[in-house]
């Protein structure tokens, strides 16, 4: 019996959750050819996320594209192996990633995305546009307008991005496999880690224009504050035990950036960004900022040898 998960260069099996379950669902491409172009992979803990979850399975639905099959990993908490998981049991010559809390807002998203792909060999990873819903509160709104990467400047073309992310993110599986999959042992910077692994094997990161979808933030400042206080904390681990795996990510689309910076010069970076953002009224930023060095603060004297 072949090991799960063989291809995967950084594997994690401590803790490994006794409860995870796989569920695999086939559209239309059963009634026409063995297998489906696309994976789509959705790892969830709860099956649920308050209601965002079953919204995101009806959007697949109205996808114009259905040659696809989706697996959903629930109960694991390592995004990373989940979605390794996943991929050692998929068909597809494509993967697609979506987090549970994604929302879909262009029905020819995975049309747009596969078209990109088969017409680009050196086209590793196409990602869409993360944009403010329009009922969204106003908290998300200036959330979202104020925080980096949290909503995406406009394209007018394939655009070469660092912003591609696993929210809504295709890949060659061969490649993905090639490389070594998701890095299991980091809780935080799979996205940067990922990006990093195909922009050194030569492959073009990129955005697709029209390829639009939502992935919002928690929807009260003290929510917020919480999960930003989580990263800090997550940060400080990667920083204390992987410096090698911390990338830089730009805010904007760019792909020529530094992609490696000590942890000096971010920490001398780091108020500089914070009186600009103050300057600008930017105050959920400033907020959010500093919880996520508090966090960071309290992981870095926690996590010791």
């Amino acid at each position: 019996m072949t090991k799960p998960r063989q291809f995967v260069l950084h594997r994690n099996d401590d803790q490994l959750p006794p409860d995870i379950t796989i569920e695999v669902k086939e559209t239309k491409f059963g009634q026409h050819q063995n297998r489906p172009k696309i994976s789509v992979i959705i790892p969830t803990l709860d099956g649920h996320r308050n209601g965002l979850f079953p919204l995101l399975l009806e959007q697949l639905s109205e996808q114009t594209f259905q040659n696809f099959e989706t697996i959903v990993i629930q109960g694991d908490p390592s995004q990373g192996r989940a979605i390794n998981t996943a991929v050692d049991i998929s068909k597809g010559k494509y993967i697609l990633t979506l987090d549970d809390d994604t929302s879909l807002k262009s029905k020819n998203a995975f049309e747009k995305l596969f078209e990109v792909m088969e017409n680009n060999e050196t086209i590793g990873m196409a990602g869409g546009l993360n944009v403010v819903p329009s009922d969204a509160s106003y908290f998300i709104r200036r959330a979202m307008r104020e925080i980096p990467r949290r909503s995406m400047p406009k394209v007018e073309e394939i655009t070469d991005s660092d912003l591609a992310e696993h929210p809504l993110l295709m890949m060659r599986k061969e490649v993905f496999k090639r490389l070594g999959g998701e890095n299991e042992l980091l809780p935080r910077g799979l996205d940067p880690y990922l990006r990093d692994c195909f922009r050194q094997a030569g492959y073009r990161i990129v955005i697709v224009p029209g390829v639009l979808y939502s992935h919002i933030p928690p929807p009260t400042l003290l929510k917020l504050l919480k999960q930003f206080y989580r990263n800090g904390r997550q940060a400080a681990f990667v920083n204390r035990y992987y410096p090698q795996w911390v990338i830089e990510t730009p805010d904007n689309h760019t792909s020529a950036f530094n992609p490696r910076r000590p942890l000096f010069f971010r920490m001398a970076r780091y108020p500089w960004n914070l009186v600009k953002k103050v300057l600008r009224g930017h105050w959920i930023y400033v907020t959010a900022s500093l919880a996520y060095a508090a966090g960071f603060v309290s992981g870095y004297l926690i996590y010791r040898d």
